[in-house]
C-alpha cells in the first residue's frame, strides 16, 4: 500500500490522493499554504482514472494490431501543467510542482519501491 505522508516528503508535493476505479476521490492530504483544494483533487482524480484506462484499452489494442509488446501493462502516467504535475499510478496520486520536482521518484513511491 502506498504511504501517502511518503508522497508528501518528495520534494515540491503539494498535495497525495488516492481514488476508487471509478475515479473518486477517497482519501487525500493537501499542503498547508498550497493553492489546491479538495474540488480540483476530485476532478484531478477523475482525470488521472480516465487517462489510466484510456491508456489501458490503447495500449492492449495496439499490441493486438501490430503484433508489438511491450505497451501493455500502464503502470502510470504524468500530467504536465504550467506550474505543477500529476503523477499517477495504481489508484494513487501526487500532485508536484514543477520546479525541482523528481517524477522517478514519485514513479517508484506510486509504484511500492520504498513508499509501503
Amino acid at each position: 500500500m502506498t504511504d501517502m505522508n511518503k508522497l508528501m516528503s518528495l520534494n515540491g508535493a503539494i498535495a497525495a490522493f488516492r481514488f476508487t476505479d471509478q475515479g473518486e476521490l477517497e482519501e487525500h492530504l493537501i499542503a498547508s499554504g498550497s493553492d489546491i483544494n479538495e474540488d480540483a483533487l476530485d476532478l484531478l482524480a477523475h482525470v488521472c482514472q480516465a487517462n489510466l484506462s484510456i491508456a489501458t484499452m490503447q495500449a492492449r489494442g495496439w499490441e493486438k494490431v501490430s503484433g508489438q509488446g511491450g505497451f501493455y501493462p500502464i503502470e502510470g502516467f504524468t500530467v504536465i501543467g504550467l506550474e505543477w504535475s500529476a503523477v499517477a499510478q495504481g489508484n494513487y496520486g501526487v500532485v508536484l510542482k514543477n520546479e525541482g520536482a523528481d517524477y522517478q521518484t514519485a514513479f517508484n513511491l506510486l509504484g511500492g519501491g520504498g513508499a509501503s
